[in-house]
């Protein structure tokens, strides 16, 4: 099986649009599936989807959103594992893209251009993220990709243990959280083609900002402690089509910073340290890159995802 579409619902009136927008793609049948994980405590709302073979329903009776994907995940047959919220919907063509995407490129996460839409359906604008190869810098750097518009491998998947608990994050951006880790050992790849309309809004949101920086900085500490972690980011800087002199000035910042975090915040000296030491690297490595406005451009400013904008 090619894709296994997990969509977790607070039973919202959306969910009918978003798994119809799945069994309504132009894709073999026997390629896909969908598994709706109900986490509302509640019994779902009787709709004709829920009477198609393609279609399997299991509760987590409020668990919260990392739980209901990963039980998803965990009874999923498919070689790909999708994850769809059930306020956002898939385009037409999209699964067939991502088929042609994973014909051209063995990589664990393959991901297109999204859409964004208001709480009230109208369109905002198109993002199309370029991101391939290993982008383990970018990711670090707060870069998100939206996982309703990602394919994701499923042994990657499970090799860095699916969605962390949202406890160990502050409360949320594990989607982000999953990207670094996958990010940190296998590559990336994309298409230009639309396949995701996803709802930017606060009503019925089920995502905490109000600590968001936090949690990022949470998960960017857990990403600066993997095991090869630094060279990882530096050989990211060096990918075709990026600004290398921008990303190892930022590399430098990344470290700058967790030293201020881990010194004055934590009290964790022998870390701040650690991170020092990797600063300097980071910034002789840079080599005649240091010499650039760029280098110091990554520095100085903090970077936004363009997705985020």
């Amino acid at each position: 099986m090619f894709c296994s579409t997990i969509i977790p619902t607070v039973n919202r009136p959306s969910l009918m649009r978003a798994v119809n927008s799945v069994l309504q793609q132009d894709f073999p049948t026997y390629a896909f599936e969908v598994i709706v994980v109900n986490d509302s405590g509640q019994p779902l709302a009787e709709a004709d989807w829920q009477h198609s073979t393609q279609v399997r329903v299991i509760e987590t009776n409020r668990r919260n959103r990392s739980v209901a994907r990963n039980a998803g995940a965990a009874i999923a047959r498919g070689t790909y594992l999708h994850f769809l919220d059930d306020d956002d919907w898939m385009m037409p063509g999209a699964y067939a893209a991502f088929w042609d995407l994973s014909c051209r490129s063995q990589a664990a996460w393959l991901h297109g251009a999204f859409q964004f839409v208001d709480d009230s359906g109208n369109f905002l604008r198109e993002v199309a993220l370029n991101m391939t190869g290993n982008c383990f810098a970018q990711l670090m750097a707060g870069e998100w990709i939206p996982i309703q518009a990602s394919f994701i491998r499923a042994a990657p998947f499970f090799s860095v243990g699916g969605f962390a608990p949202l406890s160990s994050l502050l409360g949320g951006s594990e989607d982000i959280h999953l990207s670094r880790m996958i990010g940190h050992g296998f590559t990336l790849a994309s298409t230009p083609i639309p396949v995701a309309v996803i709802r930017r809004g606060i009503e019925s949101s089920t995502t905490d900002y109000s600590n968001l920086f936090d949690q990022l900085r949470q998960s960017r500490e857990k990403g600066l402690e993997l095991p090869g972690s630094f060279s990882r980011m530096h050989s990211s800087a060096n990918e075709p089509g990026e600004d290398s002199a921008y990303w190892k000035g930022y590399i430098v910042y990344l470290y700058l910073v967790s030293i201020f975090h881990n010194l004055f915040r934590q009290r964790r000296l022998f870390t701040a340290l650690s991170r020092g030491l990797y600063a300097v690297v980071a910034f002789f490595l840079a080599g005649k890159d240091v010499f650039r406005l760029s280098f110091w451009r990554g520095i100085r400013e903090k970077y936004i995802s363009p997705s985020f904008i």
